[in-house]
């Protein structure tokens, strides 16, 4: 048997129908507690970033062989817990890497250009041509904080706009091959944030990233420069972010991740009276393509991994 817990694309769900019995239903990310008492029977979990596959869900899958995940980070499941039950995991590496380097390029144009947020003053009759001045894109450079693949395909991307690239990443040594494939340079973080019009964010939450970007690090940045981070929330320190905003210290910023998520009401007003902000709920690699590519690469591995038996 599958168990599905999140939002699947439904032509893989239908894959996976016809070779297993699947329980599908995308709304048990909201009431998590009935998971466990789901799990007999189960060899493959299929979850997203929500579902928390440790403690006591992960004990109650004595039958796990797998567990699918509809992405690529791996903070939501105890990867030592799976490994101790022989229970492998499966992300879906590469497959939404396109809708992150496009979620990052877009929202950092938003942002230079500024021309989005005056919907209200347009409808009132107004016409601030002054306030929509803006920035381009082509000639400034971006700074990409961690050099995988998704941070990769951006600087391709962002070098095809006319942008500089440079990247810190402590993991790909300065002699790699990569850096002249991808036509990006290394540079040390700080060096980096004093430089890039654009900082984007591409490491995974650990302690030492935690809160990475922080009140120093904002004040370090070159003034003007905007900031998207769409890797995970506790990264940045979100009020000194909001706090720079206020002050002008950072021209702008897009964040598609958070501490809290969902993001509630209360964690939200931090962000309060922030100018050119632009938030939005974990969404930079989920598109209509990419949901496609996600499920049907994790249907195929949950598929030969049932059938190895």
């Amino acid at each position: 048997m599958i168990l599905i817990t999140e939002f699947m694309d439904e032509g893989a769900v239908a894959r996976l129908s016809a070779a297993h019995k699947v329980h599908y239903d995308p709304a048990l990310a909201d009431r998590q507690d009935a998971i466990a008492g789901l799990l007999g029977g189960v060899r493959a979990l299929i979850v997203r970033n929500r579902t928390q596959v440790r403690g006591a869900l992960l004990a109650a899958g004595t039958d796990l062989a797998c567990v699918g995940r509809l992405g690529v980070g791996l903070d939501n499941i105890d990867l030592d817990g799976c490994r101790a039950r022989g229970i492998e995991v499966f992300p879906a590496t590469g497959a939404n890497n396109l809708s992150v380097a496009e979620y990052v390029l877009g929202t950092a144009m938003a942002l230079l250009r500024g021309a989005y947020n005056v919907n209200a003053a347009m409808l009132a009759g107004e016409w601030p041509r002054q306030a929509c001045s803006g920035r381009e894109l082509a000639g400034k450079a971006l700074g990409l904080v961690g050099f995988g693949a998704i941070a990769r395909d951006t600087a391709v991307r962002a070098r095809a706009l006319g942008m500089e690239v440079l990247a810190h990443d402590p993991f790909v040594a300065d002699g790699d091959p990569v850096w002249s494939a991808t036509g990006a340079r290394p540079a040390p973080l700080e060096a980096l944030l004093a430089e890039a019009d654009v900082v984007s964010l591409h490491v995974p939450l650990s302690a030492g990233t935690r809160h990475l970007i922080d009140a120093g690090r904002l004040a370090a940045m070159k003034p003007g420069a905007v900031l998207v981070n769409a890797a995970r929330g506790g990264v940045v320190d979100e009020g000194a972010v909001a706090a720079a905003l206020r002050v002008g210290r950072l021209g702008g910023a897009a964040l598609d991740v958070f501490e809290v998520e969902p993001l509630t009401a209360a964690a939200a007003a931090v962000f309060a009276g922030a100018p050119n902000l632009i938030l939005t709920p974990h969404v930079a690699g989920v598109t209509a393509e990419s949901n496609v590519r996600v499920s049907e690469l994790i249907a195929d591995k949950v598929l030969a991994r049932l059938a190895a038996g």
